[in-house]
């Protein structure tokens, strides 16, 4: 018996559905039916509260089946009490005849009007409105599902989050679609249980009365008195819960922009517009004017509105402005902090306090000690305008430092080289919103965002326009607009890819360590890369490290694999390679490009991955008759062979290859141009001051299992034909 018991637990929901199911089909007693009927409307309640503390929707993802259960349910105690009241004389329960006698209070009309209004409220505004909403935001969650994915996308791609933190994200946005989808189908069934309620309150009501007076002979005010009694608590018991469901529905598909849950929102909202109160009450109180209007009423809420008003106001201004922000960071650029190399621990240690000065500059700087401090040249700098300062103040709830470590730690992983310290200061010199991003000194970029907006990227996917500022994305130069916060839902339903403006100011910085890495990587780095690697490979290090190789060697190798957008992580196999090269493939020590190449072939996995998509890899190749050409250009100088094309050759390449890019704007993927082994190094070195960005591979580098597609070729034209 107990292990029967503990079965029947385990599964009680399947029960309870079993149950309501078999309510339909077995007459069930008066007094259980009581039972139910308050359970019913205790569900509900549970139902409408949780749906007022959540803080989105996901939090209570399984409220699509539950609309369903409470229907069904609902739909088996109409069922059972409709048998009773039409075979028991109008008796259905202690909880029914309360219900109705309350309602009527011995007036048929009165009641049976009440009850009308009721069902017509709940069916055409509750059930009418989340039906609406819930479709809506069906379809256009539906429709931002491909911006959302391109924006984590695009945070992974920067290094603002890791794998698995993008991997949540779009789990969270199949299930949001998922979720709006199932509420779509799910309003249906609010509706149709309106319906049936409804039809099911005529049934008792009109076959109550012709049954009450066929068969049990009673006359008609007596016959009509029981059964609207009956049909009118039937029917309120079956629309309480219905009308709770129902507002829970609306509730829950309308919370698309809450941060918080309902209470906390309207309240956060509404104490936050003291102006709003004042307003609101002087208006009661001109109703003074109004004849017959209760006076003490009137001055009771206007005037507790415009105290409430008044209180909140003052409230507002006791509170600590913002002013405080320039005592921390001062307003010379005097105060500044440094992204840790570590993660979190070390980021609390990032923002270093201001430096006191002495009261007189001359008495410094007497010391000469502290005139050396002049020279010293930052490898990466961030300096912004005042109104950026709460993006870096960690006291103000600014996540700068923390995102600057995420993208540390994610360009470790995935290029092998460590980002050093960047410098974050305030500078009197920049405007309130613009920022500037320098490398050992110098500017390298520069750029404006606006705190208090979003940033909305234009697409091909955009269906409909959007109000906004007009300017251009810093990192990859797209067309955007600033929007305000509240049209970032509408935005991403249109289409736009939405980031916030720290997530701008973060990507551009990426991209520009991205693009200079390679002149952040210093002698002291590779000394620190090599003893780092001799914990787990100290056989190597001593064999070739100081021998074969030397750290100048070394640095020039990394550097020039970095500039090329090659990962330095296999350090292990990269040593290898460039020992075997000198060693065994007699390669010379100062062919840094012959080294290069050896190194790039056998890093061809790790090359490879980078440019493919499902296995496919599209590039664009040279034309034999063009390699031929560039092959018989070759000129030796001092620092080895060089291409010594023509000027018109080179003109029509250059050309060619800008076309080439064109086409790759819809792949994701960079543009690859593919060549022989012989003519990589100097074709990359051809069109690197025009096309940066452009990857120059050889087939050598290529792993066997990737499909080549060629989507474009460069060709030899003739002088007429160019």
């Amino acid at each position: 018996m107990p292990k029967i018991v503990k079965l029947i637990l385990q599964n009680s929901i399947t029960v309870m559905v079993l149950v309501i199911i078999l309510m339909m089909i077995i007459p069930i007693p008066a007094s259980i039916i009581d039972v139910f009927i308050l359970l019913n409307m205790a569900l509900s309640m549970m139902i409408l509260v949780i749906t007022m503390s959540i803080h989105e929707p996901l939090e209570f993802s399984i409220f699509p089946t539950l609309l369903l259960m409470t229907t069904l349910l609902t739909l088996g105690i109409n069922v059972s009490t409709t048998r009773n009241i039409l075979s028991n004389g109008g008796n259905s329960g202690n909880v029914i005849k309360a219900m109705g006698d309350f309602v009527l209070q011995g007036n048929i009309v009165v009641g049976i009007v009440i009850y009308i209004i009721i069902v017509l409220m709940n069916f055409i505004v509750i059930n009418k409105g989340a039906e609406r909403v819930a479709e809506v935001a069906a379809r256009f969650n539906l429709d931002a599902m491909p911006g959302r994915q391109m924006a984590i996308d695009s945070d992974m791609g920067a290094g603002l989050i890791d794998d698995v933190e993008a991997s949540r994200r779009r789990r969270k946005v199949q299930r949001e679609s998922d979720f709006y989808g199932s509420m779509d189908g799910a309003t249906k069934i609010v509706k149709g249980n309106a319906t049936m309620s409804i039809i099911t309150t005529m049934i008792n009501l009109v076959g109550g009365i012709i049954i009450g007076m066929v068969q049990g002979g009673g006359d008609l005010q007596t016959v009509a008195q029981t059964y609207s009694i009956a049909t009118i608590g039937d029917g309120l018991v079956g629309q309480i819960p219905s009308i709770l469901v129902s507002t829970s529905t609306g509730m829950i598909v309308t919370r698309a922009v809450a941060e918080g849950s309902l209470n906390e929102d309207i309240s956060r909202e509404f104490l936050a517009q003291p102006r709003a109160f004042t307003i609101a009450g002087a208006i009661i109180l001109l109703l003074i004017v109004v004849p017959g209007m209760p006076i003490p009423y009137l001055l009771l809420v206007g005037g507790g509105l415009i105290g409430v008003g008044i209180f909140l106001e003052r409230k507002m201004k006791e509170q600590p402005d913002f002013a405080k922000s320039k005592e921390v960071f001062g307003d010379g650029g005097g105060a500044r902090t440094q992204a840790a190399p570590q993660a979190q621990a070390a980021a609390a240690q990032e923002a270093e306090a201001p430096a006191p000065e002495p009261v007189q500059e001359a008495d410094y700087y007497k010391d000469v000690n502290n005139v050396y401090k002049l020279l010293q040249v930052e490898p990466c700098e961030l300096d912004f305008g005042y109104s950026l300062i709460p993006l870096a103040d960690e006291s103000m709830g600014g996540r700068l430092i923390s995102r600057i470590v995420i993208f540390r730690r994610q360009y470790a992983q995935d290029m092998g080289f460590v980002v050093p310290s960047i410098r974050l200061r305030d500078s009197s010199s920049l405007g309130t919103n613009e920022y500037c991003i320098r490398i050992k000194g110098e500017e390298v970029a520069r750029g404006e965002i606006l705190v208090d907006y979003f940033l909305a990227l234009e697409s091909d996917q955009v269906t409909h326009k959007i109000d906004g500022i007009d300017t251009i994305e810093p990192a990859y130069g797209i067309p955007s607009k600033w929007i305000r916060p509240e049209n970032r839902e509408k935005a991403e339903l249109y289409g736009y890819t939405v980031i916030d403006p720290l997530s701008v100011m973060i990507n551009h910085l990426s991209e520009v360590i991205r693009q200079h890495a390679f002149e952040l990587i210093t002698r002291q780095e590779v000394v620190r890369l090599i003893d780092n690697l001799k914990q787990t490979a100290p056989e190597l290090i001593e064999e070739t490290v100081g021998s074969v190789l030397t750290y100048s060697m070394i640095q020039r190798v990394l550097v020039q694999l970095l500039k090329e957008g090659v990962a330095i992580r296999d350090l292990e196999t990269i040593l290898e390679t460039m020992a075997s090269a000198i060693v065994d493939k007699g390669v010379s020590p100062k062919d840094i490009d012959g080294i290069v190449e050896q190194v790039r072939i056998a890093l061809k996995r790790t090359i490879t991955r980078m440019y493919t998509e499902d296995g496919n890899m599209r590039v664009i190749t040279l034309d034999a008759d063009l390699e031929r050409a560039m092959v018989d250009s070759l000129s030796k100088g001092e620092n080895g062979f060089y291409l010594a094309l023509s000027p018109d050759i080179l003109q029509s390449v250059i050309r060619q290859v800008q076309d080439g890019i064109k086409k790759f704007g819809e792949l994701d993927q960079p543009p690859v141009i593919l060549t022989s082994q012989v003519m990589r190094t100097h074709f990359y070195h051809l069109i690197a001051q025009f096309f940066p960005n452009v990857r120059v591979l050889s087939f050598n580098e290529v792993a066997s299992n990737v499909q080549i597609q060629s989507i474009g070729s460069l060709k030899l034209e003739d002088r007429d034909t160019a």
